[in-house]
């Protein structure tokens, strides 16, 4: 499951920018907070989740619609650094996605600015292909959800995926995401131009969603 993946030599520059946790909206950028529910932990990512990642987010079938990620336990553990100092400008933030009962990740959630005070974001998400239909990443997207608007204070979360992903698309639709359009030939892979889905959350919409009951959208 795949919809986007940013790492240093794809980073665009952009300026400076909840499950079990209550912090303040200036607290991520020292350190991201744990977020915790059912069977997912999201978390900061660790040197030590190198080589789970490099494993579970390098096969043919979670790349095809990705800019490729790193090909080493090196290479990831640069992107690792480079997350870190992402986070701490207000740029950039990534939580490791990890199962209950174990401590590395198996896939990420990145979260970048699209404008100066991170009220318009954009996310992707990577997730290994064995934990794919297990209800895992939407435990974790929920949690993102709830954390990208209640603390980091966005107001918009877009995301793009290629109109041939159908799980990609078909999870942002799950969680209320609307699409707003195709992005014709957009997206290059393997010398291949794709189009992609533009979707969107608004934080009014999510709020509204969850107001009958209180609760995360399901």
């Amino acid at each position: 499951m795949e919809t986007g993946f940013y790492g240093p030599e794809l980073d665009t520059g952009a300026a400076g920018l909840v499950g079990t946790v209550a912090t303040s909206s200036s607290d991520w950028r020292r350190s991201l907070p744990v977020l915790a529910n059912g069977d997912v932990t999201l978390r900061e990512l660790e040197l030590s989740d190198a080589p789970s990642l490099l494993t579970m987010l390098s096969t043919e079938e979670v790349t095809r619609f990705i800019s490729p990620p790193p090909t080493t336990i090196e290479g990831f553990e640069r992107f690792i650094e480079w997350t870190h100092q992402q986070r701490a400008v207000g740029r950039c933030i990534v939580f490791g996605i990890v199962p209950r009962g174990m401590s590395v990740a198996v896939g990420l959630i990145q979260v970048r600015s699209l404008e100066p005070r991170f009220s318009t974001a954009e996310w992707g998400f990577a997730l290994g292909s064995p934990f794919w239909g297990t209800g895992l990443f939407m435990e974790g997207a929920q949690l993102l959800v709830d954390f990208a608007f209640d603390i980091v204070g966005i107001h918009r979360l877009e995301a793009r995926a290629s109109t041939r992903n159908g799980r990609g698309n078909g999870v942002l639709r799950k969680l209320g995401a609307l699409p707003e359009g195709v992005l014709r030939r957009s997206f290059l892979r393997h010398g291949e131009y794709h189009d992609q889905v533009l979707w969107a959350i608004l934080e009014t919409d999510w709020r509204q969603a969850r107001e009958p009951w209180g609760e995360t959208v399901h």
